[in-house]
């Protein structure tokens, strides 16, 4: 048992209670996309505002109507709200940010849904919102590339996943688009004290390729 939570720790097997969902013995979770497709394809300052999110939401908003959407290839993560964006803020990923996240230390941002299992302020990166990464399905692709050899049966899974901001006078970091994480999402600080202020714990958060 000792052993096991020790295991657990470092990221070579998962909680005991998410045995029935990574081994799909009740119904495995759903790959379908939670948000729809998005009206532009471009770069984040093609609809960018400088409004703050928190005019754009109806007063009194229900947090259960809002999601976030996190889109790789264009650098944009959007907040929705009843499945309409409302507003989007530019974000940069893990150094190698080309395919999904499958071990500690490959410098990939994790894709799929996610929801926000805590959040708190950062003395480095102004807040952190924390995601469950990593989910059953990580979990089963991670021994499915393991049993394919793709990776090392030595290689932890990782974690400690969540969208923060950058250090302090670093916004350039997201300017210029550099992918500077070990894996997390990163905005500028003024966007994630906003974004900070609307979502809770229990927000859904879908990251694409």
């Amino acid at each position: 048992m000792v052993s096991y939570f020790a295991l657990m720790r470092l990221g070579f097997i998962f909680p005991i209670q998410l045995l029935p969902a990574v081994l799909c013995w009740n119904v495995c979770e759903s790959a379908e996309r939670l948000h729809p497709d998005r009206l532009s394809n471009g770069n984040v300052k093609d609809d960018v505002t400088t409004e703050a999110i928190a005019t754009l939401l109806p007063s009194n908003f229900n947090h259960d109507n809002l999601t976030v959407l996190i889109e790789k290839a264009n650098y944009r993560l959007t907040v929705f709200y009843d499945m309409q964006p409302i507003k989007s803020y530019p974000v940069v990923f893990g150094d190698n940010p080309v395919g999904d996240k499958r071990y500690e230390g490959d410098r990939k941002t994790p894709e799929g849904i996610f929801f926000i299992r805590d959040r708190y302020p950062h003395p480095a990166w102004s807040k952190f919102l924390w995601l469950n990464y990593p989910t059953p399905q990580a979990w089963r692709e991670h021994f499915q590339a393991k049993a394919a050899g793709d990776i090392n049966w030595l290689m932890p899974i990782g974690g400690e996943i969540g969208i923060h901001g950058v250090p302090n006078n670093n916004e350039s970091l997201i300017n210029v688009q550099s992918n500077w994480t070990w894996g997390c999402p990163s905005m500028k600080n003024e966007d994630v004290d906003e974004l900070y202020d609307v979502v809770q714990v229990g927000t859904l958060v879908e990251i694409l390729p």
